[in-house]
């Protein structure tokens, strides 16, 4: 491995770079996407059972959303019922709205780091590419009497294609994970509306109960 590296040059020094960080964005988003910490399938079924005669007490709403990112929306719901009991439907709907802004944001975070890491991978291997292909041409002629030195001529050739390579395997997975997790993105927002949905309805009740 080291003499592959070696044979690499300097151009991979920023691919390795890249790889290392692209695992570990990649290992942080499968533990943080995992649907038990973003939307469990039975909590809006059991929040509603909680608050069918009134609401759960600050504490309840808090470890609430401590349960997930889910949980964190619609705490934001119940605390906003709290604070306003003849609350309107259309500050509610705000209310919801605002709490899943953040928690798309929050389920977004560090993929636009990792799609750049994939796009620019295969450009950091081009630019090993041309590095080699500049020692490539310096070989000819640099050898004595004018012949071409075949030292320098292996050398180019092995971080043009070394680099090349690299970029490659090191844009392909990023790449795939990149639209992995995008698409489990906006599965889990579409949850979250859809919980959102059915929670408006079930507190615009309890408020008027309250009243």
């Amino acid at each position: 491995m080291l003499s592959i590296l070696q044979a690499a040059g300097w151009p991979i020094i920023p691919l390795l770079i890249s790889s290392v960080v692209a695992l570990a964005l990649i290992a942080e988003r499968m533990l943080s996407l995992r649907q038990a910490r973003v939307a469990p399938p039975t909590l809006v079924d059991e929040v509603i059972g909680v608050t069918k005669g009134s609401l759960p007490s600050a504490d309840t709403i808090n470890k609430l959303a401590d349960n997930s990112v889910l949980g964190q929306v619609l705490a934001e719901g119940l605390r906003a019922v709290a604070a306003e009991p003849r609350i309107a439907e259309a500050k509610l709907r705000l209310a919801f709205e605002s709490a899943g802004r953040d928690a798309v944001h929050l389920l977004e975070r560090y993929l636009n780091a990792l799609g750049t890491i994939a796009s620019a991978a295969p450009m950091m291997g081009l630019l090993g590419t041309v590095v080699g292909m500049i020692e490539i041409f310096g070989a000819t002629g640099g050898g004595s009497g004018g012949g071409t030195n075949p030292t320098q001529l292996a050398h180019g050739i092995s971080v043009a294609l070394y680099n090349t390579a690299f970029g490659l395997i090191v844009a392909i997975p990023a790449l795939m994970f990149y639209r992995h997790f995008r698409a489990k993105v906006e599965a889990y927002t579409l949850a979250l509306e859809q919980a959102a949905e059915r929670m408006v309805p079930h507190l615009l009740r309890l408020s008027a109960h309250r009243r």
